[in-house]
């Protein structure tokens, strides 16, 4: 197992490993002392998983109840959100009990946001059961739901208690989840040199872990420094501002890691043809997300990515801040007026 702690206001362990949901309930217990624990997943995740956390809980002396909603970005709203609440309220939950987010990135928001309102905050819990939950959305503490205008436009920031990463729940995820979870990845290795070069061949088992424990630190080092995210933590949005957009414009069809890679690749060819980077750069970024067999190429047009760029929440006035790669290992922040949106677009392979 590899633990990583993560340096905020109120700090946590990250624990990544195999056999982690059979030992939850003490690990729970051992952060917390509450007297219930309130479990919200979706129906995918907790039809395998749902029995063996209750009663893991259970075994460790906690009174537990569960709200399980629709999978998919579409029950990300607040309409699901709102059920969420009301479910708490009548399960009696107090601000004396836990919350615990089984699932992917959709449940690890939903149920974090619903911990940072209910009674003005609640402890939560992480149990990730996707790659790109495990390396991204459970850590951190941002929490959001999507609202008509575009994705995690309402939410808060709440850090969780403790996150554990069972790896063994990966080989559940359906090929096309798993390789989704690799574009975070490789965002993060673009972020830091060390990593990119480590992602060659494709990593499994312990290497995996590794993988995952190395991503989490690169994340801990962003937030520690900036955990509301008002300076350097926006580098972690690289690839996701034209990513979000092309989640948009496929009615979130394409999954999240989809879309990121998508933006990624378009984002570094921009880079390239700007002078922000080399082309060899950016041929090694888009050259990657193929090795993973992720998408390189967006289907959508130009307008249709600016009317949701256009709302985006790094939007500022008649600026938006695009996150561009320099090198493998340093990125920064570009401040693009609304209307050289579209050259940028163009730039990066969109027609």
């Amino acid at each position: 197992m590899k633990t990583v702690h993560v340096n905020v206001s109120r700090g946590y362990d990250v624990r990544i490993g195999q056999g982690l949901l059979q030992d939850c309930g003490r690990a729970i217990r051992s952060v917390t002392d509450a007297s219930a624990a309130f479990i919200i997943s979706d129906e995918n995740v907790f039809v395998p998983y749902g029995r063996t956390v209750m009663e893991r809980l259970q075994g460790a002396g906690f009174l537990v109840d569960h709200y399980v909603f629709p999978h998919g970005e579409q029950s990300k709203n607040l309409r699901v959100w709102g059920d969420i609440l009301e479910a708490m309220c009548a399960a009696q939950v107090t601000r004396s009990d836990v919350v615990v987010a089984l699932g992917g990135g959709v449940p690890g928001d939903m149920a974090g946001f619903a911990a940072a309102a209910y009674q003005r905050g609640v402890d939560f819990v992480q149990l990730p059961t996707t790659l790109l939950a495990a390396v991204d959305s459970s850590v951190g503490g941002k929490t959001a739901v999507d609202l008509k205008g575009g994705k995690n436009l309402a939410g808060a920031f709440h850090q969780p208690l403790l996150v554990l990463c069972d790896t063994d729940t990966f080989r559940t995820l359906p090929d096309r989840e798993l390789t989704s979870g690799f574009a975070e990845v490789i965002k993060y290795a673009v972020l830091e040199d060390g990593l990119f070069s480590a992602l060659d061949p494709v990593p499994s088992g312990e290497a995996l872990e590794d993988v995952i424990a190395r991503c989490v630190s690169i994340k801990n080092d962003y937030v520690s420094a900036d955990e509301f995210d008002r300076g350097c933590r926006a580098l972690l949005n690289l690839g996701h501002t034209v990513g979000h957009a092309a989640e948009a414009c496929s009615g979130y069809r394409l999954l999240h890691g989809e879309a990121v890679a998508m933006g990624l690749a378009a984002i570094a060819r921009a880079s390239a043809v700007r002078g922000i980077c080399s082309a060899e750069t950016a041929d090694r970024i888009v050259a990657l997300l193929q090795r993973y067999n992720l998408p390189t190429e967006i289907p959508f047009s130009v307008p249709e990515l600016r009317r949701e760029m256009l709302r985006d929440k790094k939007r500022s006035g008649s600026e938006l801040n695009l996150i561009v790669p320099e090198a493998i290992g340093r990125c920064r922040t570009e401040t693009v007026p609304v209307g050289d949106l579209d050259a940028w677009l163009r730039d990066g392979g969109v027609s």
